[in-house]
Parts: structure tokens; sequence; C-alpha cells
């Protein structure tokens, strides 16, 4: 089971993040869209924060350098709150040079668990762990809004026992439980079991909902010196205090009671976090299929090579039957030197000696392979081994990031072809489904040059929203937009070539090329779109794969 947030475990946890966090310098974001995984980068530490539905907790880890496709943010925390009985918390944080103040918000509403970060003053978003419509701003641009507050009475933990008897006592048994965490502030399913004394089962029923309101009072006032627990559920659940009627054991911290649960989980099969950036592990994956590929394709080739005593034998009888080879056939019937027949493949604009020549060449060919092809098997059996192993570690958090730099390239996706020229081109180049042309600038040094030298003013440009990324031109001479799925591809490696690439879902924006004007003195790759579109793509590798060129 995944860790039970309610408003109890949001307050307590928020209050130890800020002990802990406060004065911290934050150097990097990463947001994992596809495992939902949030990682903040400290420089003294790796807060990592599992938000899956599957899973919840948050564990530290050793510092990590930022990658290159991490978030860098050079901040430090500010403090982080929490408002009353609301299960979202807020990580402030004030940037360390220029620019604006940013909150990270972690809301951890029933199961779906995001991240969000905003501009502190316009509250704009800048980053999303994950996009979906809600109609509270969780899209990229858009301006975040926090959850409609469940006013419950009590909030300040003001509220007396003959209220608390009034509320209950209207209810059946059976239907307290729901009626008191829908009416009473701090309260949960976890916990209301025991705020009803359903563990007092020798007390009489009004006795056990005032020792019930006497908990309350306690855990809301923090009025107990009881500390942190790890409750004896499915997996371990981290809480501020002991729940009668759940075995639990003490824990010096909520943090290590979240390292328990997680490592609880690990040893039931769930993969544990890795430090590696995502998009190495991506790239990983495709070398590996890559290796295995070459693996298959070089032993197809051994397998189908032939015999080269065939062949020679053949180039012999050609000879031997000289006389019987015809100029201008494309096969004859030589009987061989057992007295059978044999039925001879030629080449009509060869003479009989030339074709004789083809299969002895062909036979030398033929036996070289077979001395080469093994021993390249053997390498490339190897290297997809060692790669397929590596994949293994990374998956498990074992392998290092220097590890993965050092095996896979370091540029994302497939290479686009070879030639001088077209190295030298500014971008990459792919073909969508339709057949169109697309575009992906090299970078920011290239993406002016792609824009403005190598497109034309009818041509769609795109470009991942509110991120660094590559320029990409979608070819199209008109009329109209040119066909959905054809745009959709090119705004999916627009999202795959941007610093977003690791998102769920990613804003890319969109317009004909001669609405795209280039300010005077801006920096490289800056311009500015007019009578922009948005699509909102995921950025799926296997795309970028079918689209390159063979």
């Amino acid at each position: 089971m995944s860790i039970r947030w309610d408003a109890l475990l949001v307050r307590e946890t928020a209050r130890e993040l800020e002990r802990e966090l406060s004065g911290a310098e934050l150097r990097a974001f990463r947001l994992d869209g596809a495992e939902r995984d949030l990682f903040l980068l400290f420089r003294d530490r790796t807060l990592i924060w599992r938000l899956h539905p599957s899973r919840g907790h948050l564990v530290v880890r050793d510092p990590t350098p930022p990658g290159p496709n991490d978030l860098k943010h050079a901040a430090r925390v500010r403090r982080v709150v929490s408002p009353p009985d609301e299960r979202l918390i807020r990580i402030e944080l004030l940037p360390k040079r220029s620019g604006p103040p940013r909150d990270l918000i972690v809301e951890l509403l029933g199961n779906q668990w995001n991240a969000i970060v905003v501009e502190a003053a316009s509250r704009t978003v800048r980053h999303v762990l994950w996009s979906r419509d809600t109609g509270r701003g969780h899209r990229v641009g858009a301006t975040w809004e926090p959850p409609d507050a469940q006013p419950r009475a009590g909030v300040d933990g003001e509220l007396g026992r003959d209220a608390w008897l009034a509320l209950l006592e209207t209810h059946a048994p059976a239907a307290r439980a729901r009626a008191l965490v829908r009416s009473v502030a701090w309260t949960s399913p976890l916990n209301a079991p025991a705020l009803l004394g359903r563990d007092l089962e020798d007390l009489p029923e009004r006795e056990c909902l005032v020792r019930g309101h006497e908990r309350w009072l306690a855990w809301v006032r923090d009025d107990t010196s009881d500390g942190p627990v790890l409750l004896h559920t499915d997996g371990g659940q981290p809480y501020p205090v002991p729940v009668p009627g759940i075995t639990s054991h003490r824990v010096a911290t909520l943090l290590d009671g979240f390292e328990a649960a997680a490592t609880d989980r690990d040893r039931g099969g769930a993969e544990a976090p890795s430090l590696v950036d995502p998009e190495l592990v991506r790239r990983l994956e495709h070398a590996s299929e890559r290796a295995s590929r070459r693996v298959a394709q070089l032993t197809r080739e051994l397998d189908g090579l032939g015999d080269e005593g065939a062949l020679r034998a053949t180039g012999d009888l050609i000879l031997a039957r000289y006389g019987d080879v015809a100029r201008g056939k494309e096969e004859a019937v030589l009987v061989d030197f057992e007295g059978a027949e044999v039925r001879v493949e030629l080449d009509p604009e060869l003479e009989p000696h030339e074709n004789a020549a083809r299969y002895y060449d062909r036979a030398t060919r033929v036996e070289r392979a077979h001395e080469r092809l093994p021993a390249l098997i053997e390498k490339a059996a190897r290297e997809a081994d060692a790669l397929d192993d590596l994949l293994g570690r990374a998956r498990t958090g074992e392998a290092t990031p220097e590890e993965l730099v050092a095996a896979v390239p370091s540029s994302p996706g497939p290479p686009s072809g070879g030639g001088e020229e077209q190295s030298t081109l500014p971008y990459r180049t792919f073909t969508s489904s339709g057949g169109l042309e697309i575009r992906v600038g090299r970078g920011a040094r290239h993406n002016d040059d792609l824009t403005f030298r190598h497109s034309s003013p009818g041509d769609v440009w795109l470009h991942a929203r509110h991120t660094a990324g590559a320029h990409v031109i979608l070819r199209w001479n008109g009329p109209g937009n040119p066909p959905s799925r054809d745009l959709a591809e090119a705004a999916t490696l627009a999202a795959l070539h941007s610093k977003a690439r690791t998102s769920g879902s990613v804003p890319v924006d969109w317009t004909f090329r001669k609405y795209v004007r280039k300010p005077r003195g801006a920096a490289r790759g800056a311009v500015v779109p007019d009578r922009v579109s948005t699509l909102f793509v995921r950025p799926d590798p296997a795309v970028e794969r079918a689209l390159a060129p063979d």
C-alpha cells in the first residue's frame, strides 16, 4: 500500500522539513513525469518525493550534481509551510541571484499527488510534474489555484467536548467515523477509529467518545510527547503520534519513518528511486536496444552466408564446362563431376570465365566473413550484455551518473545520418507519418539559423513553452494548417529536444514561421512568436525513433 497522507501528517511533515531545510541551498529541480518522482537537488543532500499513487514517501539521499536535463534554480529555502487542515506543503524559495521568488507546492490530495513550481507573486505555473485538466492551473503558463477549502470545525483546536459529543451522538455508531471526518478538522479515516475510542472496549460508549475528544485535543494542540512512529500497516505508515488500535514502534523523525517504509516497499519488489537523470536512463535504454539489434543483425548475416566450398565448386564447374556456357544467358544447366545436372545462375553481361571469377570472389568474401563475424558477434554480445546489466543497475539506483554518461552518447536520440554536408546543417531531419519533413535545431546557437535561414514563411514553427529547447520547423506549403497527426509528431520532437523532456506532459507552442520575429539585441535563440497555439504532448522517445531516418 502507498503512504496515506492526512492533514495531521502533512502538518508535522512540513514542520520537520522547515527544521531540516530552512536556509538550505537548492541547486536544481528534477521532475520525472514518467515515474512521478520529484527530486530536490540541494548542495548537501537530495530530497526525493515519490508522488506516484502507489508510493507517496519521501527519502533523503546523498547530494548529487545536477544533470544536463535538470531544471537549474539556484535558491535558498526561506521556509516550509502547510495551510491548517490542508494536504499541501509549500516550500518558499528565494533566488540567490536575480529573478522572482518561486514556490514549490506539493499537493497530497487523494491519489492525485503532484508538484508545481510557481512564481510566488503571480502564482504562474513554470513547471509541473504532470499536467492534467483540473481547472486549478496544472499546466505551464496557467495560474495555479489552491484547492477549495473544506471548512471543518476545530481548525484552531477550539472544539469543546459538548460540541464534539453533540456532533457524534446525533449519528448512529456506524456513521460516526464518516461524520467525524466530514465535519472535524485534522481527522481522517486513518485516525478516526481511535478518536471514537473504538479501542476502549470496556468503557461505556459516551466515555469512549470523551476519551477520543481528549486525544484529538492533544494531537491538534501538539500536547503530547509520544513523538513520531511507524504504524504497522501494510508496508508501514509514518505518523506523527501513535494511533491506539494500531501497533507501531517509535522512530526518531518522520523522515526516518518514511525511509523505513520505503525500504520495506523496496524489499517487496518496488523499485528504489535512482539518483540518475531519467533522460540518461532513457538514452541507455535506446543504446541497449540498438546493441541487441546489432547482435541479431550480425547473427542473421552469419546464418545467411552460405558455403564458400560450394561457391568455389560452381566456379570450377563453369571453367570445366566452358564450352557449354553460352554468353548472354541468365543460367546454364551443366553436368557436374559426378554426372549430375546442376543449374547455375549467370550474369548475362559477363563472359564464362568472368562468371567463374565472380563465384570465386563470392567464395572469398564468404570465407572472410566466416572468419570475421563470430568475433564481431561475440564482441557485440558482450557490449549488449554490459549495457543490459548497466540498465538494470540504473533502474535499481545502483549505477552512478558517471557510468551512464560514459556508456551513452551525449546527444539525445539517434543520429540523423552521415555525410559532411549533413553535419554542417543546423538541424536534424525527420519525416512525419504523413511524409512531411521536420527539422529539429541542433542547439541554441543553431536555432536562429534554422528558423530564419532554413525555413519558409509558410512553414510551421514549434518550441516547448517556458523552457530551453530546440526550435522545430515542420515544412508546410499549405493551405490551412498541417494535418493534426503530423503537427503532434513535430510537437513531440520539440518536447523531446527540450529541458522538459522528462515531464509527463509538455506544452508546445506553434505558429507559422512568418509570425516569428527576432528582437534587436536578443540573445541567441530568443525570438518572439505571434498568433501562437499550444499543443500538449507526451515526450515519447519511441516517436523520435519511428520518425528518424533509416
